[in-house]
């Protein structure tokens, strides 16, 4: 079964051994943007799988050596949106929303 990274990795994958992904710096001119988006009738997960994701994806190319592929990434991002939005609107800080959005990508990683 193919998972969202574009992977195999299975239900209980545990994840690549020494894949490391760092918290990058909070994008706050971003985070306006994307949130005065959605606040002005933006789909949120298209916001999240066409900016947030695309932000993200930047930073973390270390993922594609991984086995992720793009798309899936977005769609693995756009599965996060809820809590993604409660960073927006201030209700998580970006570092629970990251750690949270890098615990389920180290999960569908393939060992």
């Amino acid at each position: 079964m193919t998972g969202p990274g574009g992977t195999d990795a299975g239900a209980g994958g545990g994840g690549a051994p020494g894949l490391q992904l760092h918290l990058p710096d909070e994008p706050v001119v971003m985070k306006a943007v994307w949130r005065d988006a959605v606040l002005g009738g933006g789909d949120l997960k298209e916001i999240v799988t066409g900016g947030v994701a695309g932000w993200l994806w930047s930073r973390w190319r270390v993922l594609e050596s991984a086995g992720f592929k793009e798309a899936g990434f977005e769609e693995l991002v756009g599965d996060y949106r809820r809590e993604i939005w409660l960073w927006l609107v201030g209700d998580r800080t970006w570092e629970q929303c990251c750690s949270g959005l890098i615990g389920r990508i180290g999960r569908r990683v393939p060992s």
